[in-house]
């Protein structure tokens, strides 16, 4: 088996710069750090498909190469191109999450293995579209005429963080023990199956490869990387994060991800000797 450590990265808002590119010096900094027997894994609220975009660029299809999708839902082999580990919402919660989220006039999402789900085309369905590149299909009566487990659901509102605290709150009381809900950017509120998350993925996926948490490093920026981040035997959060993410990593780096973070990262840590910095 590979030997080595294991570096879990944040693709939005952290492996990739505001412009949705991922740069050269990242680039370059994670093909060193595969070629020298480690591993490299995006962690990502996006679904499979979307994250395999931004993975297949980067050429991040070798041995050694794995995805965190859905937030944690999935856990994706890159070289072998199959899901290794997956969880789902049953019907009829997802079911009355849509009921919940109409009667409030939220938006709201989930998906399907290719597409965004949703009833009618909205301004947040096109702004999600336009920044993941997904596509997505209509589907009119979503409730009624879902067929499948989807893996997460997500309400969107681009104008208040706070309308979607609101719901969050609001149906704290029979969610609570059935979705596991946070914010994974002030537009996005997620709801994944209870008990996943990055971190929870993260500790799978090690458990399926036998690698030892003391090997992994863990970079992200947003309150949804925060599990990850603390899971992790050195969690890094980029200069551009959310105070709360930063208030739980041990390292920020000095760079944003406009400037090449998951590079400082890969070059500060990942060939060292992590007793030099007390890890």
């Amino acid at each position: 088996m590979q030997q080595g450590r294991m570096l879990f990265t944040d693709i939005d808002g952290t492996l990739l710069s505001d412009d949705m590119t991922v740069s050269l010096k990242n680039q370059e900094a994670i093909e060193k750090a595969l070629s020298q027997g480690n591993y490299v894994v995006a962690a990502t609220g996006r679904p499979v498909k979307s994250g395999k975009a931004v993975v297949e660029k980067l050429g991040l299809t070798m041995p050694g190469c794995y995805m965190i999708a859905f937030n944690g839902s999935v856990l994706y082999d890159c070289h072998a191109d199959r899901i290794l580990y997956e969880e789902t919402i049953p019907l009829p919660h997802i079911q009355r999450l849509l009921e919940e989220a109409e009667k409030a006039g939220v938006y709201i999402q989930t998906y399907d293995q290719t597409d965004i789900l949703t009833e009618r085309k909205t301004e947040e369905l096109e702004y999600y579209s336009k920044r993941t590149g997904m596509s997505y299909k209509l589907i009119p009566n979503l409730k009624e005429n879902l067929k499948k487990e989807p893996y997460k659901a997500l309400l969107i509102h681009l104008e208040s963080r706070q309308v979607l605290a609101d719901f969050q709150k609001a149906n704290a009381y029979w969610t609570k023990d059935i979705f596991n809900s946070f914010f994974s950017s002030n537009t996005y509120l997620e709801y994944c199956p209870t008990g996943v998350n990055k971190g929870s993925a993260m500790q799978r996926l090690c458990s399926l490869l036998d690698i030892p948490i003391e090997h992994t490093i863990a970079v992200g920026d947003e309150w949804n990387d925060i599990s990850m981040i603390q899971a992790a035997h050195i969690g890094v959060a980029v200069k551009n994060a959310v105070d709360a993410a930063k208030e739980a990593a041990d390292y920020v780096t000095e760079r944003d991800n406009d400037h090449n973070a998951v590079a400082e990262v890969i070059e500060k840590f990942l060939f060292c000797n992590w007793t030099d910095f007390g890890f």
